[in-house]
């Protein structure tokens, strides 16, 4: 692994944040830290005994170290000292398997995944990637809308040629959710699990699940006698969702049940020294550009990583969103295009860009790369050997994250701005149950109460007017510098879901990119709620779009209403105005031919309606702030492993 930094302007400014790294001993620091943690338990620790841990661990109201979060790191280290992790899980997957065969006689055909967020984007990237061929056909069901199931469902079906009750017993239901309070994978597999007693299937066998004990997840599925699979080959639970890839069961069972070798998967994820270095340096650079102001980060993939985009994008923002003061976006999906940034010596250009190569693979940007160079915009370089796995490119992004973590001295492994919408959500569901339904709420009455007439008898909430009225006053008020756009419904399995994303892709150019030069995330909800709302909601600074179909699906065989679904896009409209959060609403009669062809004109108009942003006033850059190496002036801080 080779890393290059071109065109620096912050150089000084790197240099001294890396240096940090040296004279601090960070890396032998943490390594004791994390050692005491399990080896003589959380009690023996205190939050005053290194600045490492109130970043690294959870701590309660009382200062007391209540979970060791630093998985993320040991289980690479700790997979060098257990050569025996990569048989012993994939000896625990065949038992899996053999279960199946010996209940149903049948071979396992499909797997459908249950988790949100950090729980499925590894999976998702490692079927993208191709890393599942020739294994069950896996499905990423990360949604509580109704469409989501019944479109898997469906599809399975038409694969397969035969009715769900015949398909059941090859079926492989696995929910995951890494915090307590998760609900939505209950969701799923209650109806899943409806399903099996419905045609009086022995189910047993065909359910396990990874999660904390006590979980909401565990005393629903504990009960029924499901199988609770430990998620950490250390059987420890010291990661979160986004960080259990790529080497806890979570990443490496599935990757197992498509027979992929897991040998060179755990020991690709063990870095050497010097490439932890190559990752502290890259955090350096992207926490020194964004003190300047540089705050998004472009990522260029090679084609056969490219699926870990979001993924990586996941893994930073939830990590890293939660300072008002200094974020880092993570923009993706992109291809280098020059007209839509801002020059290079622009107090306003607000861009870095990262560049990953895979050695021996042409880079689709490779040209898009050169013109970078040439125009002075800051980029970093990564090339990684041929013979690196994905599973390299994970833990290193993980070492950059820790690295930005130390230098922002700010805690990378809790997600406060998730645990806010899931805890509205959960008041807004129950109101729900008891007045009658999700319409009878006092968040859905709120939310329409008012709304007028449709404009043309479609698009609800909002008119193209008073949209773009908004996105132009707010960026000329400098309230904003990025957008996004979110459908809260299935956009993955549903033939209407692809043709929205294609809608909402058009509109975040036609708005954010070509109008005003900036960044612009699409996706789904309520799935990357638990991805990006850390920063929008910690961080802000971003313009949102939210669009629900006021019609919706309902998965009549499994019992399947959406009132939950519902629940959670109200549920992100509240949290984002607690925080002050800037948040539209767009409703949708529905997801009709004709509706979406309303929706397309809708964004389109009010591309039309912005009145031209670049006679405002630029906002003054952000100031120049330098960095002294810590054992410059008074006597530093003696931590635990310095020598």
């Amino acid at each position: 692994m080779s890393l290059s930094i071109l065109n620096d302007s912050t150089r000084a400014n790197t240099d001294a944040a890396f240096s940090r790294f040296e004279s601090e001993n960070t890396m032998a620091r943490v390594r004791a830290v994390d050692l005491r943690a399990r080896t003589e338990g959380l009690s023996a620790l205190k939050p005053a005994d290194d600045p490492l841990i109130p970043i690294s661990m959870e701590i309660n109201a009382e200062g007391q170290v209540t979970k060791n979060s630093l998985g993320v790191l040991n289980l690479a280290w700790q997979a060098a000292e257990h050569p025996e992790w990569a048989a012993q899980i994939t000896a625990e997957v065949e038992e899996i398997r053999q279960r199946i065969q010996d209940t149903h006689g049948t071979r396992l055909r499909f797997i459908i995944w249950a988790g949100m967020g950090g729980s499925m984007e590894d999976k998702t990237a490692y079927n993208a990637a191709g890393l599942f061929k020739g294994g069950p056909r896996f499905y990423s069901l990360d949604s509580t809308d109704p469409q989501k199931l019944k479109s898997i469902v469906d599809d399975m079906q038409k694969r397969a040629g035969k009715p769900i009750a015949e398909l059941l017993p090859s079926t492989l239901v696995v929910g995951m959710a890494m915090g307590m309070t998760s609900y939505e994978p209950v969701v799923n597999l209650e109806k899943l699990a409806g399903l099996y007693d419905k045609f009086g299937i022995d189910s047993t066998p065909n359910f396990i699940y990874l999660t904390l004990p006590g979980s909401i997840l565990d005393n629903f599925a504990g009960p029924r006698g499901y199988r609770r699979i430990p998620l950490q080959p250390d059987n420890d639970n010291s990661t979160a969702g986004r960080h259990s890839a790529p080497l806890t069961r979570g990443s490496l069972y599935p990757l197992a049940l498509a027979n992929q070798p897991l040998k060179p998967w755990i020991e690709g994820a063990q870095l050497s020294d010097a490439e932890v270095n190559d990752a502290l340096k890259l955090a350096a650079f992207l926490h020194a550009n964004g003190l300047a102001g540089r705050d998004k980060v472009t990522l260029l993939l090679p084609k056969s990583w490219a699926p870990a985009a979001l993924w990586t994008k996941q893994d930073i923002e939830e990590s890293l969103g939660k300072s008002e003061s200094i974020g880092i976006k993570i923009v993706i999906g992109e291809r280098v295009a020059p007209r839509h940034y801002h020059r290079s010596e622009d107090p306003k250009q607000d861009r870095v860009f990262l560049a990953i190569q895979h050695k021996g693979e042409p880079h689709p940007e490779a040209e898009g790369i050169g013109k970078l160079r040439v125009g002075k915009y800051p980029v970093a370089i990564v090339t990684f050997s041929a013979k690196a796995p994905l599973s390299r490119y994970m833990q290193f992004i993980h070492h950059v994250v820790f690295g930005l973590g130390v230098l922002r001295e700010m805690n990378f492994v809790t997600q406060p701005a998730v645990e806010l919408y899931k805890a509205i959500t959960s008041e807004i569901y129950k109101e729900a149950a008891e007045v009658g339904g999700i319409r009878e709420s006092s968040a859905w009455k709120a939310l329409t109460a008012g709304a007028g007439k449709r404009w043309k008898g479609v698009v609800g909430l909002e008119t193209p007017e008073t949209l773009a009225a908004a996105i132009t006053g707010a960026f000329n008020h400098h309230k904003i510098n990025y957008g996004e756009l979110t459908f809260f419904g299935d956009t993955r399995y549903s033939e209407e879901g692809t043709q929205i994303r294609a809608i909402l892709d058009e509109a975040a150019n036609r708005i954010f990119k070509s109008s005003f030069h900036m960044v612009a995330d699409v996706y789904e909800g309520p799935a990357m709620n638990h991805s990006f709302h850390e920063m929008i909601i910690g961080h802000g600074k971003c313009f949102s779009i939210v669009l629900l179909s006021e019609k919706q699906v309902r998965f009549a065989v499994a019992g399947y209403e959406p009132d939950y679904h519902t629940a959670q896009f109200l549920a992100t409209c509240q949290a984002l105005r607690k925080k002050g959060r800037i948040v539209h609403p767009v409703l949708v009669k529905d997801l009709s031919p004709e509706s979406m062809e309303l929706l397309e004109a809708f964004f389109a108009e009010t591309a039309r309606e912005l009145k031209t942003p670049f006679k405002a006033q630029a906002p003054p850059p952000p100031p120049q702030r330098s960095f002294r190496p810590r054992n410059d002036g008074p006597p530093p801080r003696r931590y635990p492993g310095r020598r």
